[in-house]
């Protein structure tokens, strides 16, 4: 944590670390597994609103807890720009981390893969695998995917890889 900034360091200090050791398949166990990341992803949202820094919306899309969507969005020279957001729940997890996909952005900047799943093998894989079952969905958001949102957007939109909603052209339907 050394080379963390102190707003990383606190944010990380404030989520809740899981101690269920339990993935999908693992019946009554991954049910306890998913209260305990519902309470670390509403501690890791609340601290975001109360800090001013809310960026994400998220939800588990099956009742099984096994697909995830929502979205995020990053602010770039005073301009948000909005990303859909989805992940499935590997079935070796929590050994296995999520592979964040922005679908929006596939095939957009090569730190990503097919898919739009997001390139966090160098930097996040091998803290995930240190802290396996502790980190949960929100640690993954917060060390993971907040990074590469600040890293990669200003670049995306610096090239033109990525327009803003007001730069967009307008759509067939809305000149008919």
């Amino acid at each position: 944590m050394e080379e963390w900034d102190s707003s990383t360091k606190s944010a990380l200090t404030q989520i809740p670390l899981l101690s269920t050791r339990a993935g999908p398949r693992d019946g009554a166990a991954w049910t306890q597994r998913l209260k305990e990341e519902y309470r670390a992803l509403i501690a890791y949202t609340t601290m975001n609103k109360s800090n001013d820094n809310d960026w994400f919306r998220i939800s588990a899309a099956n009742p099984d807890g096994t697909r995830w969507t929502g979205s995020c969005w990053y602010v770039h020279n005073l301009r948000r720009y909005d990303f859909l957001l989805q992940f499935d729940i590997p079935v070796t997890y929590p050994a296995t981390s999520p592979e964040i996909e922005l679908p929006q952005l596939d095939g957009k900047t090569h730190k990503m893969y097919r898919g739009g799943k997001i390139c966090l093998t160098v930097h996040f894989k091998p803290l995930w695998a240190k802290n396996s079952p502790r980190f949960g969905i929100a640690h993954a958001l917060c060390l993971g995917l907040a990074p590469w949102l600040a890293a990669e957007v200003p670049i995306l939109v610096d090239s033109g890889m990525v327009k803003h909603k007001d730069e967009e052209a307008p759509s067939a339907e809305s000149c008919a």
